[in-house]
């Protein structure tokens, strides 16, 4: 095997077009870790937002450097200590975020805890779209909401690629699901197992929508503060790309309610549920967009424009 890879660098900050493809060293697996030659890296807006200087920037070290942490592929070598894994095995998951993940490349190391076997049921491509906009959506239902039969959640964005997974969560958990969205997304969501679309061009979802325990914010602006006025006593609001502001923390408070952020976090269990979700058939990512590793500024430009509709993928490995 070749001491080099591929991989997607950037030398500076700025737009999709700082990311270049160039040749450096494969990484190699310290005690605990798995290398992993990826076949498929997700794309997720915190990528675009640490390309540009925002997001998570100042946890990847100096340039130049990788950014990405979805993956799915297939086991190369494994570190001393590693039980869970044989080179070989098929995995996913979303790795050493907030670090330097290093998804866009050939290959990436990481704590084989950090990975989960990958269903037989989806490709490479489709299980790169569902570890961190997954573990997002299960770590604000299920952790944070309790989600459960009962229980009313309502999903800001319920047709993007955090918005989609956080409604077929909901839905597998017994939940009864909202979601703001357009009219023409009405069919994908439908096939998610929506169950109340409101258009959020046409109407004023706090007119139409009730009683919600749980609201999932992809979207953020006035949503939150709108959103208290949909929610029973008890509930929570869980605001992901922004910490709700203080008028918002309050008027909840006055409520009865919570209104809280999350940051996702790499967790064994929260994925293997994740699996086991998408292994039943009952959690199915939609890929819009699946482009060579050598296009990942397009991918990004897809994301910052809105143009994509359903995860942005890139194929490592041709056929993916």
């Amino acid at each position: 095997m070749s001491s080099l890879m591929r991989a997607v660098r950037q030398h500076a900050f700025g737009g999709p077009e700082v990311l270049q493809v160039g040749e450096i060293e494969r990484p190699e697996p310290l005690w605990t870790e798995v290398l992993v030659r990826v076949h498929a890296a997700g794309v997720n807006p915190v990528d675009c937002k640490t390309r540009a200087g925002g997001g998570i920037s100042p946890t990847q070290g100096d340039l130049p450097f990788t950014i990405g942490w979805d993956v799915s592929g297939v086991v190369e070598a494994v570190g001393s200590g590693v039980t869970r894994f044989a080179p070989g095995d098929e995995v996913f998951g979303m790795v050493d975020f907030p670090r330097a993940g290093a998804a866009y490349a050939e290959y990436v190391t990481a704590d084989s805890r950090q990975l989960a076997p990958k269903p037989a049921n989806v490709t490479h491509v489709q299980a790169a779209a569902v570890p961190l906009v997954g573990l997002t959506a299960w770590q604000s239902l299920v952790s944070v909401g309790d989600v459960g039969p009962g229980k009313r959640v309502l999903v800001h964005g319920a047709a993007g690629g955090l918005g989609h997974i956080a409604v077929q969560i909901a839905r597998a958990r017994g939940a009864h699901v909202a979601g703001t969205a357009r009219a023409d997304q009405a069919a994908l969501l439908e096939d998610c197992g929506l169950d109340q679309l409101v258009d959020y061009t046409t109407t004023r979802f706090e007119d139409v929508v009730h009683d919600i325990d749980i609201v999932v914010d992809t979207v953020a602006g006035d949503n939150g503060l709108r959103s208290l006025r949909t929610m029973r006593p008890g509930g929570v609001l869980v605001s992901l790309p922004v910490p709700p502001d203080d008028a918002t923390v309050e008027e909840a408070r006055r409520r009865g309610l919570r209104a809280v952020s999350l940051t996702v976090e790499a967790d064994r269990a929260d994925l293997e549920a994740l699996t086991a979700l998408v292994a039943a058939g009952a959690l199915r990512p939609h890929v819009g967009d699946v482009l060579p590793l050598e296009r990942a500024d397009k991918a990004h430009e897809l994301i910052e424009s809105g143009q994509s509709r359903g995860k942005v993928v890139l194929s490592v490995v041709d056929g993916e």
